[in-house]
This record gives C-alpha cells, sequence and structure tokens, in this order.
C-alpha cells in the first residue's frame, strides 16, 4: 500500500505573524501544509514548522498579479491534492497622507489585496464547488469599518475585502463550502514596520497577539462562521463604528496614524 496522503492546508502571507500562526493551527490539526509568501524568509518559517513535526512545501511567490497566483496554484497540482483550508492572508499596509505616496507602492496595496486576493479565491473556490467541500478564510481587519485617514488605500481595501467575504460566503450557501472572515485589529507583527507606521500612535500602541488573533479566527473557520471579530476591544471599536458618522471616524483615525502622532503626547 501506497503512503496516505494528508488533506492539505494554502496558507498565503505566512512567512510570520497570523499566517505563520494560522499555518501552525492547520499543522497541528493534521494538515499537510503549503505556504506562500513574496519574500525567502517564508522558507524560515517552513524550516520552523517542520521542526515542530508538520509537513510543509513552502514557496517564494509574488501574489499582486495573476502570473503570481498561477504560480502559485502550479504547486497546489504538484502536490497531487485540491486545496482543504484556504487561507487568504497575504496583504500590504502603507501608511502616511494619499497625495504623498508613491503610486507604484499604492496600487501595490490594491493588487495584493484585492486583485491577486480575489484571483486565489477564484480558483480555489472553483475546485471546491466543484467537489462540494471546502473553507476559506479570509484575513479582513476591522480598519474596513472606519474610513483610514493617513491609510486611506489600506482601509479602503480592507472594506472591500470585509464586505466580498461576505457576498461570497451567500453565494457559495448550501454548496458544502465555507466562508470566514476574521477581521483583527492591530496585531503584534511586522505590517507596521511594512507600511512605514513606527512613528505613529497606532505603530507604538499595544497589540493583539497574532496567536490570539490566529485562534480566534481558525476556531471560527472549523465552526463554519460567516465572521469573527478577535479581541474584546476591537469587538467595540467595530461596534461603534457602526453607529459614528464617516467624518467622526475619520478624525479619530487621523490621530492614530498621521505621521509623527506616536510622538504627541
Amino acid at each position: 500500500m501506497g503512503q496516505e496522503i494528508g488533506k492539505l492546508a494554502l496558507v498565503t502571507g505566512a512567512s510570520s505573524g497570523i499566517g505563520l500562526e494560522l499555518a501552525r493551527l492547520a499543522a497541528k490539526d493534521g494538515y499537510d501544509l503549503l505556504i506562500a509568501a513574496d519574500e525567502t524568509d517564508i522558507h524560515d518559517a517552513a524550516e520552523k514548522l517542520r521542526s515542530e513535526g508538520a509537513k510543509v512545501v513552502s514557496v517564494v511567490v509574488d501574489l499582486s498579479d495573476e502570473e503570481g497566483v498561477d504560480e502559485l496554484f502550479v504547486e497546489v497540482g504538484k502536490s497531487g491534492r485540491e486545496v482543504d483550508l484556504l487561507f487568504a492572508n497575504a496583504g500590504r499596509g502603507l501608511g502616511h497622507g494619499f497625495l504623498d505616496q508613491d503610486d507604484a507602492e499604492w496600487l501595490r496595496v490594491i493588487d495584493t489585496n484585492i486583485v491577486g486576493t480575489l484571483l486565489l479565491l477564484k480558483k480555489v473556490g472553483q475546485q471546491m464547488r466543484d467537489r462540494g467541500e471546502g473553507r476559506i478564510l479570509i484575513t479582513g481587519s476591522i480598519a474596513g469599518f472606519m474610513p483610514g485617514a493617513f491609510q486611506a488605500v489600506y482601509n479602503g481595501t480592507k472594506a472591500f475585502i470585509d464586505s466580498f467575504s461576505f457576498a461570497l460566503r451567500e453565494e457559495l450557501r448550501d454548496t458544502g463550502v465555507t466562508v470566514t472572515c476574521l477581521m483583527p485589529g492591530a496585531t503584534d507583527t511586522r505590517f507596521f514596520e511594512r507600511a512605514g507606521l513606527l512613528d505613529t500612535k497606532i505603530g507604538q500602541d499595544e497589540k493583539d497577539d497574532p496567536r490570539d488573533v490566529a485562534e480566534a479566527g481558525y476556531q471560527a473557520l472549523m465552526a463554519g462562521d460567516g465572521a469573527v471579530v478577535s479581541g474584546w476591544k476591537n469587538k467595540i471599536k467595530s461596534s461603534l463604528a457602526n453607529v459614528t458618522p464617516a467624518e467622526t471616524l475619520a478624525k479619530q483615525h487621523r490621530k492614530m496614524a498621521e505621521p509623527g502622532s506616536g510622538q504627541q503626547q
């Protein structure tokens, strides 16, 4: 008899932070892993996971366009399996005022957070629907509930993703495929460094543990829930955002994300 082939979990943005913790949780439940990121440190993450007993394939791939998504899908094909769990976690942030941002940088945020994510969701989602089973976790954000002054493009992309996840979930109702949206708040990852937000209030404030965020998302995914806001403080923020005027939310966000706000008393 040949070796039994295990179920496959695909995790994007898995080199560190929430993505790495989601991969750990899937491996603990017996899933083999295909993990991806756009930097070579994804291979370091794979070694960590292997040392913990996981079966892992890692790939460096740019998920901001169709070519990168196709490249990742080739790796799925090489596994001889289809994806059982999809963690669409790859994302990119960007601070500073929109008019001061480099065009290539804000376009890359849109392409990574929206275009690449949707291309991957369509490819994997079609296979899941065809066989009548599968689970998808999309990493949105509570940032999608508020106009993000000095993070305008990023918050806009998360508003899109939060909304899209609920729409896709409804379209896949009764197909055997579930869609769950994980909506964290500020989390202790490399996001703020990469987004140029270290000198801001939100960049310097205390943040949530990525392990806790991942655990909340994973539990919601396996329960088939539609969404989860991780952390009680974030639940309060998201609830208040639903009843607060957008102009007020934008002013509040400015105090958190304006460059230099971390030094203000």
